[in-house]
């Protein structure tokens, strides 16, 4: 399996980053041994001092797929889902300001949370679902899928002219504004129209 990930496909994260918007959806990969086993708790990298969390929808694929069609890329799924692209921003900045590859600081090991899933037929509107984050109890991040620059079945469209889709993988579609630092002792919780997806401690 391999996690695909998208940048930059809310107006606001970006506008918090002064990054430029893209006229494609920005992708990138993490490795399998970047997702955080369940129930451990996430560990602060020691090359890091400015870990940010980045809570994005995921929707899990079931069934292979290249050149997929929009209006038929619906087919490809059954699970949303809810997880964390941990970024180690310090890093990031570092090899954005050489041009360089982000991978260090987007796929380090431990650094996909993926939460659980729901069925997509429990969702009544794709492109209309609510979804936060919860940091010791506050709200530090909350969106819509309907803010997407891409929605979700456009991202398929995309993606798969480049990656051919296989049974198993996992599209973050990027994240809504609110990202910050996260600190040793913190709990994380997600919520995906107000269900509770997944929890993490930080340490």
């Amino acid at each position: 399996m391999k996690l695909i990930c998208i940048g930059r496909n809310y107006t606001e994260h970006i506008e918090e980053l002064k990054n430029e918007r893209p006229s494609d959806p920005v992708i990138f990969l993490k490795p399998d041994t970047s997702i955080l086993l369940k129930k451990q708790p996430f560990f602060i990298p020691d090359f890091s001092e400015d870990v940010h969390h980045e809570v994005e929808v995921l929707v899990k694929i079931k069934k292979v797929g290249k050149h997929i069609e929009e209006k038929f890329a619906h087919t490809y799924y059954d699970e949303i889902g809810l997880g964390i692209d941990f970024t180690a921003r310090d890093l990031q900045s570092k090899l954005k300001e050489k041009g360089l590859p982000w991978e260090k600081a987007k796929a380090f090991d431990g650094a996909a949370l993926i939460g659980d899933f729901i069925p997509k037929a429990a969702v009544a509107d794709i492109n209309n679902i609510n979804f936060h984050l919860e940091n010791n109890g506050k709200v530090v991040q909350q969106g819509n899928t309907s803010f997407m620059l891409w929605k979700i079945d456009a991202l398929i469209e995309y993606i798969s002219k480049y990656f051919t889709l296989k049974i198993g993988d996992i599209i973050f579609t990027g994240t809504p504004a609110g990202v910050s630092k996260v600190n040793p002792n913190d709990q994380l919780e997600g919520y995906l129209e107000n269900k509770k997806v997944f929890s993490v401690k930080i340490k």
